[in-house]
């Protein structure tokens, strides 16, 4: 039975049946894996944001090219959209841990990858699955 409250403790199924952690190892691994899988997601979504820049009408470029650009950027948004709602469906797990590891997995991703957009004013969702 799927657990509907928050719980702390080694014992979680993580996204599929045949990933579920017994021991304090196996455990420390699935966070670690969320983590750095949350940091892929702000670095996927920082090359995202650049490619949409790059499709811009805004800069001169080649038809041919923004017409690249724009097609890597719609692919980068599909790939983005499946590892955000991955991520959300680990955080329905409801394990604390798990929760913790994603949103410190977003919030390093975050500082490494696209604290240098400050300058840009860019309006997105803050949510990691939009």
């Amino acid at each position: 039975m799927m657990r509907m409250t928050f719980y702390w403790g080694k014992d979680v199924t993580l996204l599929i049946d045949s990933w579920k952690t017994h021991s304090w190892v196996s455990y420390l691994l699935t966070l670690l894996a969320c983590s750095i899988f949350a940091s892929f997601y702000q670095y996927m979504e920082d090359r995202r944001l650049r490619f949409r820049s790059l499709a811009s009408p805004a800069v001169p470029l080649l038809p041919s090219y923004r017409n690249s650009a724009k097609f890597a950027t719609a692919l980068l948004f599909g790939t983005n959209s499946a590892v955000g709602y991955l991520l959300m469906l680990a955080i329905m797990s409801f394990n604390g841990g798990v929760f913790l590891a994603i949103v410190l997995g977003l919030s390093v991703g975050y500082l490494l990858f696209r604290s240098a957009d400050g300058d840009k004013v860019v309006v997105e969702s803050v949510c990691a699955c939009a």
